[in-house]
């Protein structure tokens, strides 16, 4: 069984440890709540016809990278014909928007779906808080986003959790007072500010993949050297899981690109090869995922078997929709997919861009300040 690295420095933390230990080999046991999230508008998510990219590639095979580079093509944005400001009339588009309604217009229908709950919201990085960039070293947060997600933790239990390493995000948004979930919850990292939601200030350390660290610095090294001849081609490290960039390596070269990878991989046929957005991404054979680390961080928070919580998930990327299932499982809280592209989603609502999360973000902050006051005056 995969060994865990679990620290809490308050004995008395409502942290439950005793599920981690099994918690990467076997699913959560977690009751969830006896409903599912309605969905808005006339039903769940819809199947777009296009082609679909893979979520776990297979690392076996020559013939497979004929498929890894059709799911690279499927999975960028400018092989994409319909975004959601094109004209009214098209079908596609409107049958999208019809299943996964703006956050915004539906914000009110949102609040009241959440009154008598506590919000948790969490947040994918790039994308998201910030705008997708070339050099993803440079996908820095606007002064005005980090400024509503420090006034949003003041009013919510707030996460970020990203396929980026930890520390990198963390540097990103220096935010002390938020929950940071890094290499897709495999490195979470509780709040070292103290603020209502976090009045002991428990210094909490889940990495339940740290056995796997070896493993990852080497394909990291042996895929920094395979790379190299492949002009634009990026090797990221996110501590517990490699990210291989291929937004600025021209399409021609995405085939060369990929049997340098696979290449790669097939001596270590136990990792796991994933894809986000014109990124593929090497992780631990654990099932872990943003999804766990939702249940973890809301387990952290005293919220796992709670009917009187609602969380809200924002992102953008394939990887998110694993928490966006999650979600839909417990029954609880809403997903918001984060694209100006129809897409197949889990998500129940969307916003175009970082812009409008942003918008969503004061919406959500403003409200709470005004209930806050209302009930102060009662």
């Amino acid at each position: 069984m995969t060994q865990q690295n679990v620290m809490v420095s308050d004995a008395n933390s409502r942290i439950n440890l005793a599920f981690t230990a099994a918690a990467v080999s076997n699913s959560f046991n977690f009751t969830t709540a006896p409903h599912k999230p309605p969905a808005p508008l006339g039903g769940g998510f819809i199947s777009i016809s296009r082609k679909k990219f893979l979520k776990t590639l297979d690392i076996s095979g020559a013939a497979k990278i004929n498929s890894w580079v059709d799911s690279m093509r499927a999975s960028s944005p400018t092989h994409r014909s319909t975004t959601l400001t094109t004209s009214p009339f098209d079908p596609e588009r409107n049958s999208w928007i019809l299943h996964h309604p703006s956050a915004l217009d539906m914000f009110e229908q949102i609040i009241d779906a959440s009154r008598g709950k506590q919000i948790v919201v969490f947040l994918d990085y790039d994308g998201t808080l910030s705008p997708i960039v070339d050099d993803p070293d440079r996908a820095f947060m606007s002064n005005g986003m980090r400024k509503t997600v420090r006034n949003l933790a003041r009013c919510f239990p707030t996460a970020i959790v990203s396929g980026r390493c930890r520390d990198k995000v963390y540097n990103f948004v220096r935010l002390a007072e938020l929950y940071y979930a890094g290499s897709h919850g495999m490195d979470i990292k509780g709040p070292t500010k103290i603020s209502k939601y976090n009045k002991d200030s428990k210094a909490i350390l889940f990495q339940p993949a740290c056995e796997f660290l070896p493993m990852i610095d080497k394909v990291y090294q042996l895929l920094l050297e395979k790379t190299s001849s492949t002009p634009g081609a990026k090797v990221e490290n996110n501590k517990f899981c490699v990210s291989v960039h291929f937004r600025r390596v021209d399409e021609k070269k995405w085939s060369e690109l990929a049997n340098q990878v696979r290449s790669v991989l097939k001596e270590y046929p136990k990792l796991r090869l994933t894809q986000g957005r014109k990124v593929l991404e090497i992780r631990p054979p654990i099932k872990w995922d943003k999804g766990e680390a939702l249940e973890f961080l809301l387990e952290s928070l005293g919220f796992a078997n709670c009917a009187d919580v609602f969380p809200v998930y924002i992102g953008d990327d394939r990887s998110d929709e694993d928490a966006f299932k999650k979600l839909r499982e417990r029954g609880q809280g809403y997903g918001i997919l984060v694209s100006k592209f129809p897409k197949d989603t889990s998500a129940s609502y969307s916003l175009q861009e970082p812009d409008e999360v942003m918008d969503f973000l004061q919406r959500l902050v403003e409200w709470k300040r005004v209930s806050v006051r209302a009930r102060s005056r009662v």
